[in-house]
């Protein structure tokens, strides 16, 4: 336990299950006012941030702190490090969410930098929640609708006072919302019923080989994408605990998988929007929430989702014909379910802000960037 600014406020280490939870429901309390705002179910963050079950504890050392004031809860945050990351300067903040108050920021955030320097790092970044491989940056634009899946949503004065604490920009992610009803506009409708070379096939994911087919799509994933900014490769054991995770979410006519003489080009995957079915939960699934969220899912539907994952094969990439109809070819076939499903909207997510490739693609689309999370960056002197 650590004295902040304010000699009314205490920085406390989280140690135990219930300060665990604590930390975990303290959002809900800070968004009571915002329409926007859905809770996470309590259960799964109970998982997310729990070394037994997350295996993203095996190759970093996390820390939670909850900022205490009057016998309240008013803030939190944690401080990672992550071996996986390629450079070794870097920690990590993430999970940052208090009242809006300067000296609450200012206590948290120097908690946290001091356990950083403390383990050699001298340049912070976040919010990563608790890896880029998970819930990445802070929202700073599109308060006005509720997050998809997997995504953020901050309060509007969050941005404002981490700045304070002299973080600037590092890095911007878009977030584009697509109309599934919408026809394809007319110069993608050409391109992806053009005669195309006869072994590029497309089809929906085989359940029967479902934990197969997983590993092979991120371990294109992790071949696609290992020169873009601020990557780190998923390890066996998280591709292992993400298929398992999604597996209640997954309907293999979501997810697409393009294939030249039966070697993966790319895949995409598409989740209904949890968020969705889970609005009005409070983060509570039990006693009486499981029936209606099967039935919200499996039933009525969501009328949104989200493609979460994507990647071409690098070595298709620059490769004419394949490399630029596959892309389309994959969120064409994704999107033939989404309608038969009675979806309205997808959101593509997150795509760097200078990833101009995929952000050709989904403007291409129709697409409209409508959210903005930005991750921050400081120098620790």
């Amino acid at each position: 336990m650590t004295e902040g600014q304010d000699a009314g406020i205490r920085i406390v280490a989280v140690r135990n299950a219930r300060e665990m939870d604590r930390f975990i429901k303290l959002p809900m309390r800070l968004h009571a006012d915002d329409p926007h705002y859905i809770a996470p179910l309590i259960l799964e963050r109970r998982e997310a941030f729990s070394p037994r079950h997350n295996p993203y504890f095996s190759h970093a050392e996390v820390q939670f702190w909850l900022a205490c004031r009057d016998g309240r809860d008013v803030g939190r945050i944690s401080a990672q490090v992550d071996r996986q990351q390629k450079d070794s300067v870097f920690g990590q903040f993430g999970l940052i969410a208090a009242e809006d108050d300067a000296v609450v920021f200012k206590a948290l955030f120097d908690t946290a930098e001091a356990w950083l320097r403390e383990r050699g790092r001298t340049r912070i970044q976040g919010p990563f929640n608790l890896s880029i491989n998970e819930e990445t940056g802070l929202l700073i634009e599109g308060f006005d609708t509720p997050p998809m899946l997997l995504m953020g949503h901050d309060k509007p004065y969050v941005g404002v006072r981490v700045e304070q604490q002299g973080y600037a920009k590092a890095k911007d992610l878009i977030a584009y919302l697509y109309g599934v009803e919408h026809e394809l506009p007319r110069a993608v409708h050409r391109l992806i019923t053009r005669r195309r070379p006869e072994e590029l096939t497309v089809r929906t994911l085989d359940m029967r080989r479902y934990r197969e087919e997983v590993f092979t799509m991120m371990h294109v994933f992790n071949d696609a994408w290992a020169d873009n900014w601020g990557f780190v490769p998923f390890t066996e054991a998280e591709i292992a605990h993400m298929a398992k995770s999604m597996r209640p979410l997954i309907d293999a006519r979501l997810c697409a998988i393009a294939e030249m003489r039966g070697e993966m080009v790319g895949f995409g995957i598409t989740l209904p929007n949890l968020n969705e079915a889970i609005r009005g939960f409070g983060g509570r699934v039990l006693p009486f929430n499981w029936a209606k969220l099967l039935w919200r899912l499996k039933v009525r539907h969501t009328k949104t989702c989200r493609t979460l994952l994507m990647g071409i094969n690098r070595k298709f990439q620059h490769t004419g014909v394949v490399g630029a109809m596959a892309p389309f070819l994959i969120i064409d076939k994704m999107r033939e379910r989404t309608l038969a499903l009675g979806m309205k909207q997808c959101e593509l997510s997150w795509i760097l802000e200078d990833n101009l490739p995929m952000r050709h693609i989904n403007e291409a689309l129709g697409s409209d960037p409508y959210k903005i999370y930005r991750v921050y960056e400081k120098q620790l002197a």
